[in-house]
């Protein structure tokens, strides 16, 4: 005699779609609902596992003898069933749709793949931009493309934040379609954050340079930090970087912490008529560090900040030349979209994806 029901396999498969796909969670409110005295009178993670591998497979958590001809998963009104699911909640994981139109996902993938002839593509993570953010970037482009004939003599610098929930799952953001729908994920930041500074040429990166108080607390960067910041770090890390000499440029925007009367005449004395501002060219550095730094799911601003010393530390030099030498190329392109996000960069390579579209 089986030692659980049909009913409380049933539940333990509900709780499990229900809380997130926690075998814990399940385990502790099978306890509940039954009310056993011991975690080890409920079902083991593995136990439930297979349960729901089960389900997922036959639809059933119990062994069933299956009498006369056995159902077809891909009969027309399941293929039509999934394609109406599709239609009308594109952003479903297959584990999820699987349960809900009780359809194995074995048989569920076949459908989506063979029947519908859909693709799952995977979403891209990329700056949310405001509507004058498209001005400046064609502006930076135009300017640099005319300006330099070689840009690996240049210094770009900048501030980012690195928020602690800055991090999204893409292996659950998934895209099925017959053609690459570009879905690109723009996601506001309100969580605790820290400020890094840094600057790259083609011969490497100096930083991070975090800005915080001395208690560690991050700080708004105003005219006297970013002072502080180029006299008592950038100035020593110069004269020790070997991508600086006299003819190097500095690059920056126009944040007014760094146009200043109180920071210009800093920045002219360190680099005397090699002053390339206003000018964003944020192009590469902090959209590398965003897809690696939250790898870990960081759950302070010590352990963020570690990941961000460490990422940026393992950077090769050959990778800062081969981003140089495609820098005037993605400028170029940038002109050609007016400074709208380069899709043809972003979406150069993607990943089969878990949410779904229908023309």
């Amino acid at each position: 005699m089986e030692r659980f029901t049909g009913k409380q396999r049933a539940f333990c498969v509900k709780m499990f779609y229900k809380n997130n796909d926690s075998y814990v969670t399940v385990r502790r409110l099978f306890r509940i609902e039954y009310g056993l005295q011991r975690i080890s009178e409920c079902p083991s993670v593995n136990l439930i596992k297979a349960w729901v591998n089960k389900f997922e497979e036959t639809g059933s958590t119990t062994n069933i003898k299956q009498t006369g001809r056995p159902r077809s998963r891909r009969s027309e009104e399941n293929i039509r069933e999934v394609e109406i699911s599709v239609r009308n909640d594109p952003e479903s994981s297959s584990r999820k749709r699987s349960a809900a139109l009780a359809i194995p996902r074995t048989s569920l993938r076949r459908i989506l793949h063979l029947d519908l002839k859909l693709h799952p593509y995977k979403v891209q993570i990329v700056q949310k931009m405001k509507p004058n953010d498209y001005i400046q970037r064609k502006l930076l482009a135009d300017t640099m493309l005319e300006r330099f004939s070689s840009l690996e003599n240049v210094l770009f610098t900048d501030e980012a934040h690195f928020h602690i929930n800055g991090h999204v799952n893409k292996h659950n953001c998934r895209y099925w379609s017959t053609e690459n729908p570009r879905l690109k994920h723009q996601k506001p930041l309100h969580s605790p954050k820290t400020t890094v500074w840094a600057a790259i040429s083609a011969k490497g990166i100096i930083g991070p340079y975090f800005f915080e108080n001395s208690q560690g607390n991050n700080v708004t960067v105003n005219s006297v930090e970013y002072v502080k910041m180029l006299r008592e770090f950038l100035t020593p890390q110069l004269h020790e970087f070997e991508g600086y000499n006299s003819r190097t440029w500095m690059q920056q925007d126009g944040a007014t912490c760094h146009t200043s009367n109180v920071t210009l005449p800093v920045i002219k004395e360190m680099f005397p008529n090699k002053l390339i501002s206003p000018c964003d060219c944020d192009f590469f550095l902090w959209g590398y560090l965003k897809s690696r730094v939250y790898h870990n799911k960081p759950m302070t601003i010590s352990q963020l900040k570690e990941n961000i010393h460490a990422e940026i530390a393992a950077i090769p030099r050959s990778m800062c030349q081969r981003v140089f030498q495609s820098l005037r190329s993605r400028l170029q392109e940038c002109q050609r979209r007016d400074g709208a996000h380069l899709d043809d960069v972003i979406f150069k390579k993607y990943i089969a994806l878990n949410v779904y579209y229908v023309k």
